[in-house]
C-alpha cells in the first residue's frame, strides 16, 4: 500500500471518522416476533365434516391418531370411526387429514403430504373401511398421488398422478389408467395448470356422473405455453445441499399477459368400456374453462366457459355419453365478470344459483336446468359475496352481504317471498363454517375489530347460539395492550373512502408522529373491514408510528362502478386515492407531514411503486414486497382480466408499468422478494432495478433465498418487517 495512503487511513482512524455500526437483526426490534408469529393467530373451531345423513359431525383428533364422531348440539362424542391403535393390514403413527366418502362407509386419509403450488398437494393416500377397519393404501402402483375423489356411491376413487388420471375400484382393489398421455410441462389431466390453480382457485378438474357410470375431466396441453425458470440454491431455511456447488433450475409453464395459455378440453371416460370421448364445444369464443360438474342427472355435465378478455361467461349443460351440449346462460359486462360469476355457482337438484353484477351489484340469481331464469334470490345497493346454500324445507336461501356496510359483513336469509332475515350482528364480520348437510346448522366466526374471533354453532332458521366452541377470550386478554384500528371517512376526488387509523402506544395527541400508509389496492379486494386482526401494523404502532390504511377505487364492498373505473388502467386511480390519503394523514395535528411512508405486499407492492413515482407523490421512504413492475410480467388470466392483453391495450400497459415512471420517484424504495417466488416472480424485480439503474437511480433490494410469494419459514417473516422498519426508522429520521 501506497506510504501516503497509509499515513492518511492511519489519520482519519485516529481522528475517529469511520465509526462502526452494529448490524442490524430482529433482535433489535422486541416483539416483533410476537407481532407477526403464530401467537399472533387466535385459535379457531375444531375442523370438521358432517356425516352425509347429518346426523353428527366428524373430526380428527389433535394427535392425528383417531377419527371420531360427535353429537351435533351437544359436542359428545358418539362413535369412534378409526382408531390407528385397531386398524387392520396396514399401521400408521399418524394421519393429517380425511375425507369421507358419500354414504359415509369409507375415509380416506393421507400423510407426508408436499405442497405444490398455492392450493395443490400430493400426499401418500390411504382407504379406510370403517366397518372392517381395513386400512390400505389408496394405490400401490403410485406412492404419491393427488386430487383424489370419491364416485357416488363410495366404491371407487379417481386421483391425479404425474399428469395422468387413475380410477381405483375399491370393491376389487383394482386399478385402471384412464389417461397414459400426461407428461410434465406439456400434458396434464385432471388437474389445473398453474394459472388455473392460482386465478380460478381451483386444485381439481374432474367430476363424476350421479349414477357413478361416468369420469368427466378437463385436459391441460400446456405444450405451447412459454416456459419459466428461476434457480434454486442450498440456502439455510430448509437447506438444499444438492445445490451447495452450483444452483439447481426450476421450470415450469407460465403464460404471461398476451401469451398462449394452455388449450383446455372436456373429457368423458366410461367406467364400463373403458373409452374416452372428447367433448366438443363449439364456440371460437371460449378461451377458459374454469369450472366443471354435473347437475342432477347423469346427461347433465355443466360446463362454464369464459372468452380471454373474461367479460362473457356462457354454461352449457352437456351430455357426455352421445357429447352434444346447449347453451343454458350467457353473462356479460362491460369490463370484467367478478370471479364468483364462475366459480361460486352451486348446482342443486332443482335449479342452479349463479352471481350476477347484471344491476350494478353482485346478486345472486336462480335458473332452471333448461336456462330460465327462475327468479332473482337477492337485490339492492350491497353485494353479496357469499353463498352458503339452500333450505327446500322453508324456501330459504343463506348468504353474506354488506348490506350494512361496506366495512361490514352479516349472514342472512331470504325466503320465497324475498323476507330477509339478518342472522349475524349487523356491525362486524361474520362468516359460515361446515353448513350442515339439512342446512339445520352451521358454525359461525365473527368478529371485530375489538372482539377476537368467536366461534359458534348456530341455527339457519334463526340464527340463535346453540353452543359455544371458541370464544378466544384469554387469546384476546393477551392482546389488550395492542393498539386497536378506529374507522374514518375521507374524500379523493369527489369520492367517499374508507379508512382506518391505529395511534402509536401512549399516543399524545400534543406530538409530531410519522406515518406509514399501508394497502393493497387490488380490484375487488379490501382491507378496511370490521374485523379482528393482529399483525404488522400493530406492531408498527408499537414502535411509534401512526398507521393509516385507505381503501382507494377499484377495491371490493362499494359497487361495480366504484371497481370498474380502474378497468384497462391500473394504478392510475388508486394512486390518486393513496395520495390524496397520505395529505390526509398529514393534515392531522400530530402527524409530521415531513416523515410519511408508504408500504404494501404483491399487488400493494406494486401500488406503493407507484404511489411513490407520483410527481405529486409527498412520501419521505416507499417499501415494496414482492411486488409486480409491470402487467406484460404477470399472468394472463389475472393481468388480462382487468387490462386485457398488451396488443387490445398497449398504452394502457405502458402507463400502468412502475418503470414508465421511474423519473418521477423522488423518495428511497426498498424491495424485498423470494428468489423462488412462483406467482410474482423476482423477475419483476430485476426488471426494475435494471430501469432505475440506467435511469442513474436504484433501488434498495433484499432477497430471500428459495422463499416463495409469501416469504415464510425460519425467521423469513419476522426478517420482512424488521428490515423494513428498520429501513422507514433511517429513511424518517
Amino acid at each position: 500500500m501506497n506510504k501516503f495512503i497509509v499515513t492518511i487511513f492511519s489519520t482519519l482512524l485516529a481522528a475517529g471518522s469511520f465509526t462502526a455500526t452494529k448490524a442490524a437483526s430482529v433482535a433489535d426490534f422486541p416483539e416483533i416476533s410476537r407481532y407477526v408469529g403464530g401467537e399472533r393467530l387466535p385459535a379457531s373451531a375444531p375442523s370438521w365434516q358432517y356425516a352425509p345423513d347429518g346426523s353428527g359431525y366428524v373430526s380428527i383428533s389433535t394427535d392425528g391418531r383417531r377419527i371420531a364422531k360427535f353429537d351435533i348440539k351437544s359436542g359428545k362424542e358418539t362413535e369412534t370411526l378409526m382408531d390407528l391403535d385397531h386398524t387392520r393390514e396396514i399401521s400408521l403413527k399418524s394421519i393429517e387429514g380425511f375425507k369421507l366418502s358419500p354414504n359415509g362407509s369409507k375415509i380416506l386419509v393421507w400423510r407426508n403430504s408436499s405442497m405444490i403450488y398455492r392450493r395443490s398437494f400430493d400426499a401418500e393416500y390411504y382407504v379406510y373401511d370403517v366397518r372392517s377397519r381395513m386400512l390400505s393404501p389408496l394405490s400401490t402402483t403410485h406412492s404419491r398421488q393427488q386430487a383424489p375423489l370419491f364416485s357416488p356411491d363410495s366404491r371407487m376413487v379417481a386421483f391425479a398422478s404425474k399428469g395422468n388420471i387413475y380410477i381405483k375400484k375399491l370393491d376389487y382393489g383394482s386399478e385402471v389408467a384412464v389417461t397414459t398421455d400426461g407428461e410434465k410441462n406439456r400434458i396434464i389431466n385432471g388437474i389445473p395448470d398453474w394459472t388455473y390453480e392460482e386465478e380460478f382457485t381451483t386444485s381439481s378438474s374432474m367430476t363424476w356422473s350421479p349414477d357413478n357410470l361416468t369420469l368427466c375431466f378437463l385436459k391441460y396441453n400446456e405444450t405451447d405455453v412459454p416456459e419459466f425458470s428461476f434457480m434454486l440454491y442450498e440456502g439455510s431455511c430448509d437447506r438444499r445441499p444438492e445445490y451447495s456447488l452450483y444452483p439447481g433450475l426450476f421450470s415450469y409453464k407460465y403464460p404471461v399477459a398476451g401469451q398462449q395459455n394452455s388449450k383446455v378440453t372436456v373429457h368423458s371416460y366410461d367406467v364400463e368400456t373403458r373409452k374416452t370421448k372428447t367433448i366438443p364445444l363449439a364456440d371460437s369464443k371460449i378461451e377458459y374453462i374454469p369450472r366443471i360438474a354435473f347437475g342432477p342427472t347423469a346427461d347433465q355435465l355443466m360446463v362454464v366457459t369464459l372468452n380471454r378478455d373474461q367479460n362473457r361467461m356462457e354454461i352449457f349443460s352437456v351430455n357426455p355419453r352421445s357429447t352434444t351440449s346447449r347453451s343454458l346462460l350467457v353473462e356479460q359486462w362491460q369490463a370484467w365478470l367478478d370471479p364468483s360469476a364462475y366459480e361460486d355457482i352451486r348446482f342443486l337438484p332443482d335449479f342452479f344459483v349463479v352471481f350476477s353484477c347484471r344491476t350494478g351489484y353482485n346478486h345472486l340469481y336462480a335458473y332452471s336446468y333448461s336456462g330460465a331464469q327462475l327468479r332473482q334470490i337477492t337485490s339492492g345497493d350491497f353485494d353479496v359475496d357469499a353463498y352458503y346454500g339452500y333450505d327446500p324445507a322453508s324456501s330459504s336461501h343463506f348468504y353474506r352481504c354488506d348490506q350494512t356496510g361496506a366495512i361490514n359483513r352479516t349472514i342472512c336469509k331470504t325466503d320465497a317471498k324475498g323476507r330477509v332475515t339478518v342472522l349475524t350482528p349487523e356491525k362486524g364480520y361474520a362468516s359460515a363454517m361446515s353448513v350442515s348437510p339439512s342446512m339445520d346448522y352451521f358454525v359461525v366466526n365473527y368478529s371485530n375489530t375489538t372482539t377476537a374471533p368467536r366461534y359458534a354453532l348456530v341455527s339457519a332458521s334463526s340464527g340463535k347460539e346453540i353452543r359455544l366452541l371458541e370464544d378466544n377470550s384469554r387469546y384476546q386478554n393477551r392482546w389488550a395492550d395492542a393498539p386497536k384500528p378506529e374507522f374514518f371517512t375521507m374524500t379523493s376526488d369527489g369520492n367517499t373512502l374508507n379508512g382506518f387509523i391505529i395511534r402509536p402506544t401512549d399516543f399524545d395527541p400534543s406530538k409530531k408522529y410519522p406515518v406509514i400508509m399501508t394497502q393493497y389496492s387490488g380490484p375487488g379486494s379490501q382491507q378496511v373491514l370490521d374485523r379482528w386482526s393482529i399483525g404488522a401494523e400493530n406492531y408498527f404502532a408499537r414502535a411509534g408510528y401512526v398507521v393509516v390504511c385507505v381503501d382507494g377505487r377499484g377495491t371490493g364492498g362499494r359497487g361495480r362502478k366504484f371497481m370498474d373505473v380502474v378497468y384497462k388502467n391500473l394504478g392510475h386511480y388508486e394512486t390518486i386515492d393513496q395520495i390524496a390519503a397520505a395529505n390526509y394523514a398529514a393534515s392531522l395535528d400530530y402527524v409530521d407531514p415531513q416523515r410519511i411512508a408508504i408500504y404494501g405486499w404483491s399487488y400493494g407492492g406494486y401500488e406503493s411503486i407507484m404511489a411513490a413515482s407520483h410527481p405529486a407523490a409527498p412520501y419521505a421512504a416507499a417499501v415494496a414486497v414482492a411486488p409486480v413492475t409491470d402487467w406484460r410480467y404477470y399472468d394472463t388470466v389475472y393481468a388480462e382480466r382487468y387490462m386485457l392483453t398488451p396488443g387490445q391495450n398497449s398504452e394502457g400497459y405502458d402507463s400502468s408499468s412502475t418503470m414508465t415512471h421511474i423519473a418521477d420517484r423522488r423518495c428511497p424504495l426498498l424491495i424485498m422478494t423470494g428468489t423462488a417466488d412462483d406467482n410474482v416472480h423476482q423477475f419483476n424485480t430485476v426488471q426494475y432495478s435494471a430501469a432505475a439503474e440506467a435511469a442513474g437511480q436504484w433501488a434498495d433490494v433484499v432477497l430471500f433465498p428459495n422463499m416463495n410469494h409469501s416469504i415464510n419459514g425460519c425467521n423469513s417473516r419476522q426478517v420482512v418487517y424488521a428490515r423494513m422498519l428498520d429501513y422507514l426508522n433511517r429513511m424518517m429520521k
